[in-house]
């Protein structure tokens, strides 16, 4: 008996314990619904279900506008972000949990497509345009600031220019594409926890020199 009143001491201690505040918001861009599961415009999205299935986080709460969840991860307490609002109206979900948690741009990571790169290549930036990813631009606009880093994963550009590009980040990728993006998400949590842990040059030297050819090889 008195082990069972010690375990529910223990339990009580811990639902009273003080939880630290969220130091970081990392974001994965994408559209909501099926039918854009699988396509480009998703990459962010299909990133970030790698990395909380890696770290044991569930993003299914409703808030911000969101799909959402909360972990530690390099030692930061971290609330991931997958905006509900559709692509192009992704900065309306971010200011609004970036208000709510009184975060720095600095301490804003996005995860995003970029068609100007092959799929399964990575960049991480510390500041910048958009390079014309309307979801970046968003939240660019609604914060009125650029400085936040971000992971910008390949897609593939179109494939001829005529092709309308509202088609094109909304199309599917084929069978090698999508090996290709997904083969290279291990390194972009690798470079995420670099992020958090505030080394931007090491997480820059692992993904940006990372091949997807070598990684094929």
């Amino acid at each position: 008996m008195a082990d069972i009143f010690d375990l529910f001491k223990q339990i009580a201690k811990k639902e009273e314990a003080p939880t630290t505040p969220i130091a970081w918001i990392v974001v994965g861009l994408g559209n909501p619904g099926k039918k854009y599961v699988n396509t480009r415009h998703n990459a962010g999205f299909l990133c970030m279900d790698y990395i909380a299935q890696k770290e044991n986080i569930r993003i299914d709460r409703s808030k911000f506008h969101s799909l959402c969840g909360e972990g530690q991860l390099a030692g930061q307490r971290v609330l991931f972000l997958k905006p509900q609002t559709f692509m192009n109206h992704s900065g309306t979900a971010v200011k609004e949990a970036m208000d709510f948690y009184k975060i720095d741009p600095s301490h804003l990571v996005v995860i995003s497509d970029d068609i100007a790169q092959k799929p399964g290549k990575i960049r991480i930036r510390q500041k910048g345009s958009s390079g014309g990813q309307k979801g970046l631009g968003d939240i660019i606009y609604q914060l009125g600031r650029d400085d936040f880093p971000r992971i910008r994963l390949g897609v593939g550009e179109k494939p001829h220019p005529d092709y309308d590009l509202a088609d094109w980040v909304v199309s599917e990728f084929t069978t090698d594409e999508q090996k290709a993006l997904f083969d290279c998400f291990g390194c972009a949590h690798e470079g995420l926890l670099k992020l958090l842990a505030g080394d931007i040059a090491a997480a820059q030297q692992i993904c940006n020199s990372y091949s997807p050819e070598e990684k094929k090889a």
